[in-house]
């Protein structure tokens, strides 16, 4: 990669960062403030990428982002290798999800499902099982949405202005680190 392609890639990212939908973003802040406000937990999940996307923003959450407060509750669904494994061999690789928020959710959780294409099986019927409890739903995901824009609400839908997975997951991190301060700045 020349000097000038790597000036381009950076601008190109950039520019997406700088028009993702601001209302949208913090919506989901205040969202995730309530809801540990009123003592109930986040839950991530997404495959890959995605994953590791999940597990940065809940360690933002359970350790600290800038300032020293204390833990908040959110939790990963991909972390327990033992339980995605059995889960997985049990009863296939597109229930490890749902299982687990029949587990762990209850109802007013808010859940941040993370999906490059929006069509990821188990992620969409992790939003299925989501929604049978009665959590509260959000979705981070590329432009076209996929299966999220027919499973969560528009305004619950933040919609990143690519179809390219390295932009997708950076913006996804800027959104994470985002939201991490508006709640470290109300709570």
């Amino acid at each position: 990669m020349e000097r000038e392609e790597i000036l381009n890639y950076l601008l190109e990212g950039s520019k997406i960062r700088n028009s993702l939908e601001i209302e949208k973003i913090h919506h989901l802040g205040e969202s995730i403030s309530g809801t540990f406000k009123d003592g109930n937990k986040i839950i991530l999940f997404g495959n890959g990428g995605s994953a590791a996307d999940a597990q940065h923003i809940a360690a933002e959450f359970v350790g600290r982002f800038e300032k020293e407060r204390k833990p908040l509750p959110a939790m990963i669904l991909h972390g327990n290798s033992s339980s995605l494994t059995a889960i997985g061999n049990d009863y296939g690789f597109d229930d490890v999800y749902a299982r687990q928020i029949r587990a762990f959710a209850r109802e007013n959780d808010l859940i941040i499902a993370l999906s490059t294409s929006g069509n990821s099986e188990n992620v969409v019927r992790g939003i299925k099982a989501a929604q049978e409890i009665g959590c509260n739903i959000f979705g981070i995901t590329g432009k076209k949405g996929g299966k999220f824009n027919e499973l969560i609400e528009e305004s619950n839908l933040i919609k990143i202005p690519s179809e390219r997975t390295s932009f997708i997951q950076e913006s996804t991190i800027a959104i994470g680190h985002i939201v991490s301060k508006m709640v470290e700045d109300d709570i």
